[in-house]
């Protein structure tokens, strides 16, 4: 027999609205289970994207969590309190030259 881990209930916040989540799921699997299925749009059309793999191979879940930008919700453990908005369009990336010495 499987067992979860955790066993508690956590509240986290989508977009402002409290939201009930279970111990040991992931941010994907919270919002998926509240009927939250798009977690960002696109740059070009605007489209709606939302957890696909959940394996964290396809980048479709990207949300803002607690501040941070880019988080891959499929792989990020709910916490409780964690602030998740929607991420809308491109984001402007750091560049690194690399240089030799």
């Amino acid at each position: 027999m499987l067992t979860r881990r955790g066993a508690g209930n956590l509240t986290i916040y989508f977009e402002g609205r409290a939201l009930m989540a279970r111990d040991g799921d992931s941010v994907a699997a919270a919002l998926l289970a509240n009927n939250i299925v798009a977690t960002r749009t696109t740059a070009l059309s605007a489209a709606a994207r939302g957890p696909y793999c959940m394996m964290g191979a396809c980048f479709e879940c990207l949300a803002k969590v607690d501040g941070r930008t880019g988080v891959q919700t499929c792989m990020t453990p709910v916490r409780e309190g964690m602030r998740i908005e929607r991420e809308a369009g491109a984001h402007e990336l750091s560049v690194t030259t690399w240089t030799s010495t």
